[in-house]
């Protein structure tokens, strides 16, 4: 195993992930799975409109100086993006835009892409301790983040939803 292998961090990651997606298979998809379109679409972008705390990695004493301003950065403005595409969505949504549901999925697509780039970025970093106080936000915020984005997909691409929409 490479020394730069921390197992601990990705047992972490990996328990973060299974138990994520345990309690949304059972708990949370059964009452989303229910709703209206619009209100599950709704509930989950605002799960992510606290994605501006990718922000903290830019703050100085929150991660270790040592951490790559450029993954800071990229990860810091990145959660802002989503976190604003989720507002955006919200709000689209509450007021039936006719185009709330490409903005939703603009809002998805991009917190998706955003997240499995930071997880590729943050794994070349190879110190998970770097991240300091940060670490739970890969460790724990992330899974949960990557499983709402799998349902908001699962929403938008079930069939007779646009039914639901009224």
């Amino acid at each position: 195993m490479p020394s730069s292998f921390n197992l601990p961090f990705v047992l972490s990651v990996a328990g973060a992930f299974l138990t994520s997606a345990v309690v949304a298979i059972t708990y949370v998809w059964p009452a989303v799975g229910a709703m209206p379109r619009h209100d599950a679409l709704r509930l989950l972008a605002a799960f992510h409109a606290f994605r501006f705390l990718g922000m903290n990695f830019m703050v100085a004493g929150f991660v270790s100086s040592e951490l790559s301003p450029d993954f800071a950065s990229e990860v810091g403005w990145g959660d802002l993006v989503a976190a604003t595409l989720a507002l955006i969505s919200m709000a689209a949504l509450s007021w039936r835009w006719s185009i709330a549901i490409p903005i939703v999925w603009t809002f998805n697509v991009w917190g998706t892409l955003d997240l499995l780039n930071a997880y590729y970025m943050g794994v070349r970093i190879q110190n998970p301790g770097l991240f300091g106080a940060g670490i739970y936000i890969p460790a724990l915020y992330v899974p949960l983040l990557l499983v709402s984005h799998v349902l908001v997909f699962t929403v938008l691409l079930r069939p007779g939803s646009d039914k639901q929409a009224a």
